[in-house]
């Protein structure tokens, strides 16, 4: 009946989460009214032997509510609801029958239950008040038609409720609901008529009721999820600003890898904003300090001079010789040190 299975079954959708703030509902059903005894048939003063009561029947049933959620899964309500049947009666009243409507207000307390699924069952229970309105009283006693009028009589009710409510994919804060209802209407109506032009009367009691219903509830304020954010690209590397050349020991001369490590710089000089290149020669410590300070000015002229080549604008090139003063690798007089024989070429 609440299409239970069939809502398990469903996809995940994004948008399941409690009900928060303002909510309408509502539902449409069937209802099932139980057998009620009548008590105290009487008929001009005197009582009517044997058991009368109503044999239970069926008829729709309507309800619609506000609430308000309060984002863990609590939630209150008012609730308007209307129920309709017709019921045989048996025993002392044979052949008869009668239409029984029920409506009133409750004020309910219900929990959503969050079970990872994309559903929420949900269980409460409410007070309230409820009127039950007679109609349409026939059957016989004895050789005696019945003749009941229309008539109404209330009391206090009490429910109970389960249900299952699924999130409706693309619209967010709506959602499917599937219920079911137990109504009990506390109350001892007393009605009155004619039996074959007699005064008559019958006492009903406790009325109990079976729904249940489908609807829709939709949840104020709820917004859609953000959609997925694109991948980034992840950004290119930036060209490196400082680039080592190499020399053999007590040379100057270009080697086919320092060409490519000066290609590598001056290309970078064309994709960053740069504003100088600072190219500094250095050397080791194999030769007298002024032999050095030439040699190490030597190599940073001729890298520049390959810079100029390639395209890099003579006049943002600086040009320095520092001998062995600025080792890459500390050494002792007389140690020949690759990594100190180099160019260093600095994009700023």
């Amino acid at each position: 009946m609440l299409l239970a299975a069939t809502l398990l079954a469903a996809p995940a959708v994004a948008q399941a989460q409690p009900v928060t703030g303002i909510y309408i509902g509502g539902g449409v059903g069937g209802n099932y009214t139980t057998g009620t005894d009548l008590k105290d048939v009487f008929v001009n003063g005197v009582a009517v032997n044997g058991s009368t009561h109503t044999g239970g029947g069926w008829g729709p049933v309507g309800v619609a509510s506000v609430g308000y959620g309060f984002g863990n899964g609590l939630r209150v309500e008012l609730e308007g609801n209307w129920r309709q049947a017709h019921e045989h009666i048996n025993g002392g009243i044979s052949n008869g029958g009668l239409n029984a409507q029920t409506y009133g207000a409750m004020v309910n307390a219900l929990y959503d239950f969050d079970v990872g699924y994309p559903v929420y069952p949900y269980a409460g229970a409410g007070v309230g008040y409820e009127w039950t309105r007679i109609q349409n009283v026939t059957g016989n006693i004895g050789a005696n038609s019945v003749n009941f009028g229309s008539q109404s009589s209330s009391g206090f009710g009490t429910q109970g409720i389960l249900g299952v409510a699924y999130p409706i994919p693309g619209a967010p804060g709506l959602s499917l609901t599937a219920e079911y209802r137990f109504l009990a209407v506390l109350s001892n109506p007393k009605f009155e008529g004619t039996v074959g032009g007699l005064p008559a009367g019958a006492k009903l009691e406790h009325q109990f009721n079976h729904a249940g219903l489908i609807g829709l509830r939709y949840n104020f304020g709820v917004t859609p999820p953000a959609p997925t954010p694109a991948p980034v690209a992840a950004p290119a590397p930036a060209p490196a600003r400082t680039y080592l050349v190499f020399f053999d020991w007590d040379k100057a001369d270009l080697t086919a890898r320092a060409r490519q490590i000066i290609a590598e710089a001056a290309q970078a000089s064309t994709r960053v904003a740069v504003t100088r290149i600072e190219v500094s020669g250095h050397a080791d410590r194999t030769g007298s300090a002024a032999y050095n300070q030439t040699l190490s000015l030597k190599r940073a002229q001729n890298v520049s001079a390959e810079l100029v080549r390639l395209g890099v604008p003579q006049n943002i090139i600086t040009v320095q010789g520092f001998g062995d003063t600025r080792p890459l690798v500390p050494t002792a007089a007389g140690v020949r040190e690759p990594q100190n024989r180099r160019v260093e070429i600095v994009l700023k």
